[in-house]
């Protein structure tokens, strides 16, 4: 796991070696252990290095290829480069690295490099006899990558800090990003918070001359499934298998490693198969709480015991928790309203020696482990509410929520406000932080845009699209892979761990798994009970008491410390919202207000996310 950074000039280099120095000094946390710099006349490339396969320092990027005529700099695993290796005969390697792997491949099968790779990365390659850049990111998006282009050149790295301080980019808010993180916590790719800033997406790759611009998506989950068997036991066999080989590819390390251990079914699943294909002791990690309202710890010694693992329980009271939460924030590379939880189990891993760790991430998105798994389908069963007009299914949403007056019936009121009930029109607000009623008093425009949750579906799993020939249940999995798993979790779960130099592999993510497991039909996946296909692929791993159990989460007490201990330090950072042009800081104010009196709509999640965004804004000096 590493950092990369890269200025291509199509027309000649005319920026100093100094800044990507600075670049990569902005990183040093995803890459301590080494550091370079490349340059010609064209092209500047600079890598931090976090060494995890082939630690020797013939390893270190950026790499020449043996002939000198292409550079890389990578970031991120291959997980099957010895047997990719093992076809590349005509090229003589000089280390025992997955970076040269990809090198060779590229020089062999060129942009379609990409299609024999399986593993998570951010890379690109400069070809100094052709003065042509191929970047390229995996299929699921696991490692980040952001650019900036314009008619002059390309800059791009695994880290918005490292771009914004090349001070080659102006630190300006995008408006629609703006209105997008208001509603979702979080920016949707391609577009960031900062103006001229973008993110490749997933599968795709970007290919740059001085005279031709290439961008292609090489995989899609709405293209690249797998048509779904007819047999129950044999989904079961597959899926365990498919699962069984991620976790053991995902093993392969030159250095300590383990795994987060919550006590859930998918941490619990991912120990257990680590323990049969490992002939030492796994070591585990778990955040547990003194205070047992907030803590899981049970679970997770119950996994431990049976599996024998080293388990190293990592205890906390929630002031201490507390106390981490400013220098945890201080790590957003980009803002959020998630991923402290992902900082606190990753920074103390890392000081217990260990630099990678697998993680359960991806299990809910794929096997159905969320509410909106039951709830879609059941609304879109109700047949008898598309009998009614839409003016009276309204009025219906509005008694609704008249009566209730909290988040969930905010939400039940747009949904029937809907023409149809299908998902890519309905998706869109289970995952809204904030309301549409709530955000016109916060943004001062006549007219909000359109919803980017909304667009995402729609393009991907819409009527006449390729998603809509996936199973419907799978098309619920793509929309949270799209837009909550990549833009939250994967990307806080990226700059969280590597804020303790740590590298997070995730087994449920691998391709092969998802391909196949999208092509279940839904009679094999319905979550009747909690993830259901994958408990029952498992069974005789996990115990009842880890799958018959309500599902906690991570749920500390914000609200009390919102409102006592962190409330000046709220205030403060909402007060960096309010200087924007085009927020309403009255709105602002009243938000805050209701926060404090109780308000249903406007619970402790409403509110946080604004909070680190005024945080993130006054941190990195952003412009409004």
């Amino acid at each position: 796991m590493c950092g990369i950074n890269g200025i291509y000039q199509f027309s000649g280099l005319k920026i100093d070696t100094s800044v990507i120095q600075k670049m990569n000094q902005t990183m040093v946390h995803r890459g301590p252990d080494a550091e370079g710099v490349y340059q010609d006349d064209f092209i500047l490339l600079g890598h931090r290095r976090l060494s995890i396969i082939d630690v020797s320092d013939i390893s270190n990027q950026p790499f020449l290829s043996n002939d000198s005529r292409y550079v890389i700099v990578f970031n991120g695993e291959v997980y099957n480069f010895k047997s990719l290796k093992s076809l590349l005969t005509d090229y003589n390697f000089k280390t025992n690295s997955d970076t040269e792997v990809v090198l060779a491949a590229y020089i062999k099968w060129g942009k379609q490099c990409v299609n024999h790779f399986d593993g998570m990365f951010a890379f690109s390659i400069w070809d100094k006899k052709d003065q042509s850049l191929f970047i390229a990111r995996d299929r699921m998006g696991i490692k980040p990558l952001y650019y900036v282009l314009d008619k002059d050149k390309i800059i791009f790295s695994s880290s918005v800090k490292s771009i914004l301080n090349s001070d080659l980019v102006k630190r300006k808010i995008r408006q629609k990003s703006l209105i997008d993180y208001f509603r979702f916590q979080t920016v949707h790719a391609p577009y960031t918070i900062i103006e001229e800033l973008y993110m490749l997406m997933p599968g795709q790759y970007m290919f740059f001359t001085e005279e031709k611009q290439e961008l292609k998506t090489y995989w899609s989950p709405t293209t690249d499934f797998r048509s779904g068997d007819n047999d129950l036991n044999t989904v079961q066999t597959t899926v365990r298998e498919l699962l069984s080989q991620s976790v053991e590819k995902r093993m392969m390390s030159d250095v300590p490693f383990g795994a987060f251990l919550s006590g859930g079914i998918d941490s619990s699943i991912i120990v257990g198969l680590m323990a049969q294909k490992h002939n030492q002791k796994i070591n585990t990690f778990s955040v547990v709480f003194k205070e047992n309202e907030f803590s899981e710890g049970q679970y997770a010694q119950q996994i431990a015991k049976q599996y024998q693992t080293n388990h190293h329980e990592i205890e906390l009271s929630v002031e201490d928790f507390k106390q981490m939460i400013p220098t945890a924030m201080s790590f957003y590379d980009h803002p959020s309203g998630d991923g402290l939880n992902t900082y606190v189990v990753s920074k103390k891993t890392a000081e217990s020696g260990i630099k990678m760790a697998l993680s359960g991430l991806g299990g809910d998105e794929l096997f159905g482990g969320y509410s909106i798994f039951n709830q879609i389908p059941d609304l879109q069963s109700k047949n008898w509410l598309s009998s009614f007009p839409n003016y009276a299914r309204k009025y219906v949403g509005i008694f609704n929520h008249l009566a209730k007056g909290t988040v969930a019936s905010s939400k039940i009121r747009e949904i029937l406000k809907q023409e149809y009930f299908d998902s890519e029109y309905i998706y869109q607000f289970y995952r809204q932080t904030i309301m549409d009623d709530q955000l016109k008093n916060l943004i001062k425009l006549d007219k909000l845009p359109l919803n980017r949750s909304y667009e995402i579906a729609h393009e991907l799993i819409g009527y006449n699209t390729n998603g809509w020939s996936l199973p419907p249940l799978s098309r619920i999995s793509v929309s949270e892979f799209s837009t909550y798993m990549q833009n939250v979790l994967l990307r806080d779960a990226d700059q969280m761990s590597m804020a303790s130099s740590l590298e997070v592999r995730v087994p449920f993510l691998d391709h092969n798994l998802v391909e196949y497991t999208l092509g279940i039909k839904d009679k094999f996946k319905k979550p009747i009970t909690q993830k259901k296909l994958l408990v029952d692929s498992f069974k005789d791993m996990i115990p009842e008491s880890i799958y018959n159990r309500p599902k906690m989460g991570f749920v500390l007490p914000y609200e009390k410390w919102m409102m006592g201990e962190l409330k000046s330090f709220c205030i403060e950072n909402l007060n960096e919202i309010k200087n924007i042009s085009y927020v309403n800081a009255k709105g602002i104010d009243k938000l805050w207000h209701e926060f404090e009196k109780g308000n249903k709509r406007v619970s402790w999640s409403r509110i946080w996310h604004l909070v680190t965004l005024g945080n993130w804004i006054k941190e990195n000096k952003i412009e409004g």
